[in-house]
């Protein structure tokens, strides 16, 4: 065995099989010629991918790996790193998207071959798309160098590979060729990544495509954009395209500006300026006047360069405080702006009222830059659970004579749960907004939503720039109306709630349920009576997705998956959802509403055949406790159920369907009861908000 082989770990064997991971345990212990761990820990080891691939050949635990998993588990197992693999990945397919003869002539030899001739055909496909390589060294303006003299260090996103490091990638390359063959390079690559962010969530702060989109809408349609902390390119890649585009973009990871460099040059064909490098210290385009600024900056920075950078010329609108990194980013994009470009900026609420923020506040609102500050609801980026903030800004041409702030809240979209907010109504009240603003310098009240407020009232102390403070509330007849429709939809759920309660219960003979002869869902898959799937390997934009909170409080499908080609799993009517995480005795029936989902993460699918099982019958039993009991399995800080283990009896199709009866009554008596809890907050809520805001008078 070679000793670059790719590896694989217990979780990638049992993806590859379509199995759980107590099943690859199970061969482990049960069959010798099992492969031998070949690196890894002794609590997680790991295995070489091609013993792996013909042991559950062997065994016909699989006809055919299928390529995508082929791909993707050489991908993760890349003795470089995953990182490494997916930018050599990346150079590859954007060889094969724009020089298709190229690859042909350089993958025909031996894999030492292609090794050697892919360097230069690299170089061809990548100099003229993303510069010339090679990195330069440069003083912070305007700073004093540190006693070791050291200079900030900016290079271009991505060098061609050389042979020796593109020679363990060779297997992994020959598989990604094969794939796009299939599906496109730029499908190929956006399925790669997909798989490598979802499989490091903590590594990545990313920027949802819908708040990506959002953004680059309220920067209008510039040729030329910038975006100083790039991450994936989520920004850069949701920008309109248009005839003679360039597209600017630097970040300090060096691979998350490969990644962003490779995924614009495949996507568009702008002109594409990627860098790695810190952008405060060392920017790579102190020179550039974009159109545009995109950027959603790290947050609460403490190490930003406030001691190097005392005297930087970007500090147009005052020094930044140590505490105030977004600010110090704020001024970045203004420097890189022309004149009369906009810039637009996630920010955190805090930025909008710290105190040590606000002289910098006023001068941006004195001088006309800060033209709008926009309150998304939560949910709408990480962390999920603060209102974020959109700051759209604009290089004065000239002073404004009487500027005036344009103040939006979109958090009435907020949605409850964990699947982000109702976009299509944000996205109309914010671009309404702006744009009614933009045209005309101002705008009449909307009640509760908008309204711009002139520069002057906002110049106290503080300068507490958060819209919640500053907008009027809802109308109050509009307010009173909503509140009576609570009151009556109320009224009609109590009134639902007690014809379903279920009636007086008598005791069954003793000791009735435990002659029942058991059967475990394990067994009723491999007999055919049911199948089993699991959730969470790929999704499209178009397509909802039911996540495992949206199971356990009974809503709609509200999450979303990385986008990719890979199929996801959908539900059907009479389909079976049941959570893996959290150790709530809760399964679900899929009903008309839920179906056409894609399976979310942490999900377990169960689709009986008809004939065999009663899909409620199958729900009911799953959800006991004592049966959720002895199928988890618990770490300190979680429990797991392992779904296979759960057991329901023996009986024949007219008594299932006789307890899927009664679970089904007592499902709708559940879900009544929780949309009354739910109305009923809502009222209370609504009534404190109405009384003491005045739109509602306590007689």
């Amino acid at each position: 065995m070679q000793d670059n082989a790719t590896e694989v770990t217990a979780a990638g064997i049992a993806r590859l099989a379509g199995v759980g991971r107590a099943a690859v345990s199970n061969w482990r212990r049960r069959h010798a010629d099992f492969p031998r761990p070949a690196g890894g820990t002794e609590t997680s080891p790991s295995f070489a991918l091609t013993e792996v691939e013909g042991w559950l050949r062997r065994h016909r635990k699989l006809a055919e790996v299928p390529l995508r998993e082929r791909v993707w588990q050489q991908l993760a197992g890349h003795p470089a790193g995953p990182a490494t693999a997916l930018t050599h990945a990346g150079c590859v397919l954007l060889l094969i998207h724009d020089r298709s003869p190229d690859w042909l002539e350089v993958s025909s030899g031996t894999d030492e071959r292609l090794a050697a001739m892919l360097p230069a055909a690299l170089e061809r496909v990548l100099t003229p798309r993303l510069g010339e390589p090679g990195g330069s060294r440069v003083n912070s303006p305007g700073a004093v160098n540190s006693p070791a003299d050291a200079p900030a260090v900016t290079a271009p996103a991505l060098a061609p590979p050389t042979a020796p490091q593109l020679l363990p990638s060779v297997p992994l390359l020959r598989g990604v060729a094969e794939l796009a063959a299939e599906r496109g390079a730029r499908h190929t690559f956006e399925f790669l990544l997909g798989r490598h962010l979802d499989a490091n969530p903590r590594q990545y702060t990313l920027t949802p495509a819908e708040l990506a989109g959002l953004m680059a809408d309220l920067a209008g349609t510039p040729r030329t954009v910038l975006d100083p902390a790039c991450g994936t390119g989520a920004l850069l890649r949701s920008v309109a395209h248009r005839p003679g585009q360039e597209l600017h973009a630097q970040d300090s990871s060096p691979e998350l500006a490969a990644i962003t460099a490779l995924r614009l040059a495949l996507h568009t064909r702008a002109a594409v300026h990627a860098a790695a490098g810190d952008t405060l210290r060392a920017d790579a385009h102190p020179g550039l006047r974009a159109d545009a600024v995109l950027c959603h900056p790290p947050f609460n920075e403490r190490n930003w360069g406030h001691d190097e950078l005392a005297y930087d010329p970007r500090w147009e609108y005052g020094f930044p405080a140590r505490t105030e990194s977004e600010l110090a980013w704020v001024q970045h994009a203004l420097a890189r702006l022309r004149d009369g470009g906009t810039a637009v900026l996630l920010m955190p609420p805090a930025a909008a009222s710290r105190r040590s923020g606000r002289r910098i506040r006023a001068d941006l609102l004195r001088r006309g830059a800060l033209r709008a500050v926009v309150a998304l609801p939560a949910g709408a980026a990480p962390p999920y659970n603060i209102p974020l903030h959109l700051w759209v800004l604009r290089r004065p041409e000239q002073a404004p004579a009487q500027p005036e702030l344009l103040l939006a809240d979109a958090g009435q979209f907020a949605v409850e749960g964990r699947g982000g907010p109702e976009w299509p109504g944000v996205r109309e009240t914010v671009l309404d907004a702006w744009r009614a603003f933009d045209r005309a310098g101002r705008l009449d009240e909307r009640p509760g939503l908008a309204r711009s407020v002139p520069v002057i009232e906002l110049l106290d102390d503080d300068v507490d720039l958060a819209p919640a403070r500053r907008l009027p509330p809802p109308a109050a007849a509009a307010g009173a109306g909503r509140l009576t429709d609570v009151r009556d939809r109320l009224d009609e759920t109590l009134r639902l709630t007690a014809e379903l309660a279920p009636p007086p219960v008598e005791p069954a003979p003793p000791a009735v349920s435990r002659r029942l002869p058991l059967t475990t869902v394990g067994e009723l898959a491999r007999g055919g009576a049911l199948v089993m799937r699991t959730g969470g390997h790929g999704g499209h934009a178009r397509v909802p997705v039911l996540t495992d909170h949206d199971v356990l409080a009974g809503t709609a499908p509200s999450g979303t998956l990385p986008e990719s080609d890979e199929e996801p799993v959908l539900t059907a009517p009479g389909d079976v959802v049941v959570p893996v995480l959290g150790g709530g005795a809760v399964a679900r029936v899929v009903d008309d509403a839920t179906a056409s989902a894609a399976l979310g993460r942490n999900l377990v699918l169960l689709r009986p055949d008809p004939a065999a099982l009663d899909a409620w019958f199958l729900a009911g039993f799953l959800r006991g406790t004592t049966n959720h009991r002895q199928a988890s399995s618990y770490a300190s800080t979680a429990t797991r159920l392992d779904v296979r283990r759960l057991q329901l009896p023996r009986l024949p199709l007219d008594e299932q369907r006789c307890y899927g009866a009664r679970f089904r009554a007592l499902d709708a008596f559940e879900r009544a009861l929780k949309e009354a809890g739910r109305l009923g907050e809502q009222l209370v809520r609504g009534m404190y908000d109405g009384l003491t805001d005045g739109t509602i008078a306590p007689d």
